[in-house]
């Protein structure tokens, strides 16, 4: 990047060479800084910094030498010489663009060879470019931008006009647009995205989610989405990755499901505490038409309850469950649930996932609905619905908002939890929640998510996928997946997990994603402090602070910053008064200016890592 004196003479440069044939449009452009993004610590996630255009003026150029003209664009900003010469010498109108956006170093290097080889006719315009410190971190929540720096995914997306800089407002030649603060934990969701990759790669899965939520306030901690992609250079990945599986990605969830299918028959008075069904091995159905229906369980449970359907994952008896009430009334409980709507969670593009209407449902439709097939559901929905069993019935507006401040720190929004509606009594809630805790017993389902010194309500799931080209249950392609509330007397947390094709020893949720969700708790209760069974307790705010090392901080002199790790250098690259560069990953090895020189305003502060 280049220096307030440096830029000033490339200014003077352009100028003398372009004279006062520079169109108007481009004399003098205000540089738009759009806003950062933050995690909900104010640890940076995204930020603008400062980039080149750099343009002809083909009257001022010396047509003579428009191979040497080509060679140093090549050598000064890569690219093939030709492709410059073509472009230079080519018709067209006589203002043209050769290299957008490039880097402070590029353009450093620009102006040495320009002003070495005394070649007229270019200039170069300070721009505002995106940086995301943290590379592929949260990638999906947090989005990319395009070349003209708006957002296109994620919260860039969702926020354009938040982040986006106004030029009425500009001040000294640049706008600044709002910077925004998400809900998540950079530190959580750099721990659970290592959980996830792991298991990724173990059960050999065409991907993973994982959604990790305060209960009691529907703010999103972690927001996990697997293959990601690095948005600084989001046109080289595979456009699979883009993919957001947690807000868009839909699909069947299987026996989780039965949590919300149970809790709304309860809640609708089909079932309480006390009814059972007899589980022999499949449910079967005669339908008036002759049509005969038949849903296989797996295994044979006997006489079986509320808590036993969970804690088994009974197919036969929450089918059973389903014929005592009415299908109106299931469908538009399930609806309460916030199934077949899109959860607002401060997302663009949230899907609403896939729940037919009754008018359109089989006979068989309610009571496959009730195990988790025929309804297509998102990882943010699943979740957003289980804040009904940890708040009394009532359910939480997702959210990953934290607040908005403008460019002088001043607070725009803040945003508070949303109670969206009541879906169950109080009873029914508390009721459900309870049941969900004998499936970490040794004859549970989820005993592998089990965490012995902290209660966890939870419920296991398994799916087969639809083969698009035959429209059948695929014999090889599952969804695995766990939910898990906790600790169960008082849910802080909600954790949802699922495993999208693993190719490795299991397709079951019990078995590859339960250990998951108990891993993903145990680091959240350990992180913040959630009180365990026989630990000693005070007292406090719920967490420790552990003294750390603080963010770098450059004065009047440059500091000895050897040693620091790149995260708590990002903040040095919002400074407007000095240019950061920060090079490589790691640790500090090189800087300069030394330690102890000056660095005035308008200074490039370089910084090598390794």
């Amino acid at each position: 990047m280049l220096s307030s004196a440096a830029l000033v003479a490339l200014w003077r440069y352009g100028y003398l060479a372009l004279g006062e044939k520079v169109p108007s449009g481009v004399d003098s452009p205000i540089v738009m800084v759009r806003g950062s993004i933050y995690d909900r610590e104010g640890r940076l996630l995204a930020v603008d910094t400062d980039l080149y255009d750099v343009s002809a003026w083909r009257p001022s150029l010396d047509v003579g030498r428009l191979d040497r003209y080509a060679s140093v664009l090549s050598s000064a900003l890569g690219g093939k010489a030709d492709s410059y010469g073509q472009k230079l010498g080519g018709e067209g109108a006589d203002f043209l663009y050769l290299a957008r956006r490039v880097s402070g170093e590029a353009a450093r290097s620009l102006s040495g060879f320009l002003a070495e080889e005394n070649l007229p006719g270019f200039r170069m315009d300070r721009v505002a470019g995106r940086v995301y410190p943290e590379k592929d971190l949260a990638a999906h929540l947090i989005g990319f931008v395009g070349t003209e720096n708006r957002g296109l995914g994620g919260a860039e997306a969702a926020y354009e006009a938040e982040l986006a800089a106004d030029p009425a407002l500009a001040r000294g030649g640049f706008a600044y647009g709002n910077s925004v603060f998400l809900t998540i934990d950079a530190n959580l969701q750099y721990r659970l995205e290592e959980l996830a990759q792991a298991a990724l790669e173990e059960h050999r899965a065409e991907a993973i989610v994982m959604v990790a939520m305060e209960a009691r306030t529907g703010a999103i901690v972690a927001y996990v989405s697997l293959p990601d992609f690095d948005p600084n250079d989001f046109l080289a990945a595979d456009r699979g990755t883009w993919l957001d599986r947690v807000a868009i990605y839909a699909y069947e969830p299987g026996s989780v499901f039965k949590v919300y299918s149970m809790a709304s028959i309860m809640s609708l008075g089909g079932i309480d505490e006390h009814s059972s069904f007899v589980c022999d091995g499949a449910y079967e159905r005669t339908l008036p038409s002759g049509e005969e229906i038949t849903i296989k369980c797996l295994g044979v449970h006997g006489v079986v309850d509320m808590t036993r359907i969970l804690e088994y994952s009974c197919n036969v008896g929450a089918a059973y469950a389903s014929d005592t009430i009415s299908t109106i009334d299931f469908y538009a409980k399930l609806r309460e649930f916030g199934f077949g709507e899109r959860p607002g969670a401060d997302l663009a593009g949230e899907s609403p996932g896939v729940f037919r209407a009754p008018s359109l449902w089989s006979g068989r439709t309610k009571p496959t609905v009730a195990i988790g097939q025929e309804i297509l559901v998102t990882a943010l929905q699943m979740t957003a619905a289980a804040t009904t069993l940890a708040n009394g019935g009532i359910m939480l507006r997702p959210r990953t908002l934290a607040r908005i401040v403008d460019a002088d720190g001043a607070s725009v929004l803040v945003a508070e939890p949303v109670a969206v509606r009541r879906v169950l009594d109080e009873r029914t809630a508390s009721a459900v929640l309870a049941d969900m805790e004998a499936v970490v017993l040794d004859s549970g389902t989820g005993w592998r998510a089990r965490i012995e010194d902290l209660r966890m309500s939870v419920k296991t799931g398994t799916a087969q996928m639809i083969d698009p080209v035959s429209r059948r249950y695929s014999p090889d392609d599952f969804i695995a997946s766990t939910l898990a509330l906790f600790p169960s007397e008082a849910p802080e947390y909600i954790v949802y997990a699922a495993i999208i094709k693993p190719r490795g020893s299991s397709t079951y949720g019990g078995r590859i994603v339960a250990p998951l969700v108990k891993d993903a708790a145990n680091t959240i209760a350990d992180l913040y402090g959630i009180a365990r069974a026989g630990s000693a307790s005070v007292t406090h705010d719920g967490r420790i602070v552990l003294p750390s090392l603080g963010a770098a901080a450059i004065g009047a002199t440059m500091p000895d910053l050897t040693g620091l790790p790149k995260r708590l250098l990002t903040p040095l690259l919002e400074r407007r008064d000095i240019t950061v560069e920060i090079e490589g990953d790691g640790w500090v090895v090189r800087q300069d200016p030394g330690p102890g020189e000056p660095v005035p305003a308008g200074s490039t502060v370089r910084l090598v890592l390794e």
